[in-house]
């Protein structure tokens, strides 16, 4: 398979010497299933739907009040972390035994107009707030002005020197507002991973770039299908404070927006172009930007604040005195958006009980596992909860970076997130499938519950590109999600999927998002024994995991293995 090389890496040392031996790529093949140590088996049945409710329904519950960042529930949601994790022997993992690792969060809450208005040589056009377009602040000042500033669309925004793509072709775009797609090229296997939307076609590039042209401000063009979630999705992920890492020098666009397609579409009429036939243009390395003959300005204060949250994690200790200090992490994020706008019935805490805690409770469960054995592992053990991903995977990010824990002692992470409660499955989806060995260990356990490995359903919605074992797989460490498949036991083909789509499009970032009482914990149960069990493997084995030749991590990980 073809592997597309982020930008990123590509900014990196691509010539370095080797330090890993280059994996066959297996994809998926399955060797046969391993015979784990009986203790490890025994162990795993500690992992039980008792559990996993006992702590969802605290996480997930209205105490903690949605565990939004820097707040009141954040703080009680880590707490209970770091109590669970103490009780059961586990060391704290950061600095000064601490269990937390604070950094600072900036509050942007942008009083955006309930208008935005465009205009054109033949009239204005104004769209409604939360209706037909979504905007923040891109930069942490008191308030953004533009001044009838041109609008052009610029197809994708990528440049992808790999792939020979550029949408800018060195046009100045210095003060523009750039109108782009939320994808990337998807109708050719060879060219960008065909349908497999990857960090290119996520909206965290497209507003990076847009900064790196000196633009004024993106626009993002949202269809449900290059976005993976409907509009309404945008509008309560984007309404109200959104949280960053402190700024840095890095070049940022004033404006971050969003218009639904219908909106789009009229503007691309103001200017007399069809919106239609710029994107068919756009689907072309020669497309050049588009000026549309449309001109805004827009005005907005915004508040700024400072506040701290905090990444979370415990160690167990390995063995093994050469080994113990290389690290297999186990991640899941403790945040969702907290108190917020109320829906139809008048709720208003956005408890995140799927997103994300199931997955916490799976991840305790799993450290409840290896704390029970009689000896740990040869490698270290770090049951990690990283703060801010719904703000875009802030806490991993800073974790990743902050060189706490050297990249390259890292020998793996297997991030859990958006569990299955709708019972077990005969399959396992692999989101980002084909990146890395852990998926050929997956494979060999997964059939020990006899299941079967494949790729996610839907690959344009990049999923690999969108939680936290991304801002790990970008310094260089091999990392995997995966969870149940839609093949859903004594469940109709399709049964499974319609369930997950369901949920997506009403409860996704939905106040709704609640324990059920319907919920069905024997998947959950399946899925963290499998990542126990694939975790032991790797904290036992010599050999570290690597990622497939020619993946878009490769390099960086040989820089990290080679590094001081």
């Amino acid at each position: 398979m073809k592997h597309k090389k982020d930008l990123f890496v590509l900014l990196l040392i691509l010539s370095l010497a080797g330090c890993e031996g280059a994996a066959p790529d297996r994809s998926g093949q399955a060797a046969g299933p391993p015979e784990l140590p009986e203790e490890i088996l025994a162990a795993s049945e500690i992992i039980d739907a008792g559990g996993i409710l006992e702590s969802v329904t605290y996480l997930g519950g209205d105490e903690v009040e949605g565990r939004g960042p820097g707040s009141r529930g954040d703080r009680l949601a880590r707490e209970y972390l770091a109590q669970r994790l103490e009780g059961l022997g586990l060391e704290p993992a950061f600095a000064g035994a601490s269990w937390d690792q604070p950094f600072d969060l900036v509050g942007v809450d942008s009083a955006m107009p309930d208008q935005w208005t465009f205009r054109g040589a033949d009239g204005d056009l104004s769209f409604r707030f939360r209706e037909e377009y979504m905007g923040a602040s891109g930069v942490q000042q008191p308030s953004v002005s533009i001044d009838d500033a041109e609008v052009v669309f610029v197809g994708y925004g990528i440049q992808a020197p790999e792939e020979q793509w550029d949408d800018f072709k060195g046009v100045d775009l210095n003060g523009k507002i750039l109108l782009m797609l939320n994808d990337d090229p998807d109708w050719d296997p060879d060219l960008f991973d065909g349908e497999r939307k990857l960090y290119y076609g996520r909206w965290m590039y497209k507003y990076e770039s847009a900064g790196r042209q000196g633009a004024a401000g993106a626009i993002i063009v949202h269809t449900t299908s290059s976005a993976g979630y409907p509009w309404q999705v945008v509008d309560a992920s984007w309404n109200g404070e959104k949280f960053e890492l402190v700024a840095g020098d890095e070049p940022r666009a004033a404006v971050h927006a969003w218009l639904t397609e219908e909106a789009a579409g009229r503007l691309a009429e103001l200017g007399g172009h069809d919106l239609s036939e710029l994107i068919e243009g756009a689907r072309s390395r020669e497309f050049r930007p588009v000026p549309l003959g449309v001109t805004t300005s827009l005005r907005f204060d915004v508040q700024i604040r400072t506040t701290e949250t905090a990444n979370t994690a415990g160690v167990l200790r390995g063995s093994d005195p050469d080994l113990a200090d290389q690290y297999v992490i186990f991640s899941a994020h403790h945040d969702h958006f907290g108190i917020g706008e109320p829906d139809a019935t008048g709720d208003n805490i956005y408890n995140g009980a799927l997103d994300n805690g199931v997955a916490m409770a799976q991840v305790l469960a799993i450290a409840e596992a290896f704390a029970s054995l009689d000896a740990p592992p040869r490698r270290s053990l770090m049951f990690l909860f990283p703060a801010a991903e719904e703000q875009g995977m802030l806490g991993s990010k800073y974790f990743a970076e902050s060189n706490a824990f050297a990249p390259g002692k890292i020998a793996a992470n297997i991030n859990l997130e958006l569990g299955n409660v709708w019972g077990p499955t005969e399959d396992v989806v692999v989101f980002g499938k084909g990146k890395n060995t852990l998926e050929d260990l997956l494979v060999d356990v997964a059939q020990l519950q006899d299941r079967v490995v494949r790729a996610d359903d839907d690959p344009r919605a990049g999923w690999y590109y969108r939680s936290d074992q991304f801002s790990l797989a970008r310094v260089g460490v091999p990392a995997i999600w995966f969870r149940s498949g839609s093949r859903v036991r004594g469940r109709p083909e399709g049964w499974g999927k319609e369930r997950f789509q369901e949920w997506i499009a009403t409860r996704y970032h939905q106040p709704i998002d609640e324990v059920g009482e319907d919920w069905n914990y024997d998947g959950l149960v399946e899925d963290a024994r499998l990542a126990f069990w694939l975790g032991s493997i790797v904290a036992d084995r010599q050999d570290l995991p690597t990622w497939y030749p020619g993946d878009e991590f490769e390099n960086v990980r040989k820089a990290a293995l080679a590094g001081p």
